[in-house]
C-alpha cells in the first residue's frame, strides 16, 4: 500500500476537523429536518383525534336533544293522566273520599 492511500482517514479528520462550522450546521439541519417530521405527524394525529372529538360531541348533543324530546312527550299531563285510568284503575276520590292529615 502506498504511503497515501494510509493517511486518508487522517486527511478526512483534518478535513471534518477543518470545517467543524459547517458539519455542525449539517447536523442542526438535519435534527431540524427530523423534528419538523415528527411534529407535523403529531400535529396530524392530534388534528385527527380533535376531529373525533367533535363529531362524538355532535353525536352525544342529538342523543341528548332527542333524550329531552322524549322526556317531554312521556311526562305530558294527558298521557300521565290516561295510563293512570286506564293501566292502573286509578281516579280521583270523590270529596267525601278525601282525608285530611294534620301534622301536629
Amino acid at each position: 500500500m502506498t504511503q497515501s492511500s494510509l493517511n486518508l482517514p487522517r486527511v478526512v479528520l483534518q478535513d471534518i476537523w477543518h470545517h467543524k462550522w459547517i458539519v455542525l450546521l449539517a447536523i442542526i439541519a438535519m435534527a431540524n429536518a427530523i423534528l419538523v417530521v415528527h411534529t407535523s405527524d403529531a400535529t396530524r394525529k392530534l388534528t385527527s383525534q380533535w376531529d373525533n372529538l367533535l363529531q362524538q360531541q355532535d353525536s352525544l348533543d342529538i342523543e341528548w336533544r332527542n333524550l329531552l324530546l322524549e322526556e317531554q312527550s312521556l311526562s305530558e299531563h294527558s298521557r300521565v293522566t290516561r295510563i293512570a285510568s286506564k293501566q292502573l284503575q286509578m281516579a280521583r276520590p270523590l270529596p267525601r273520599e278525601e282525608v285530611v292529615i294534620r301534622n301536629k
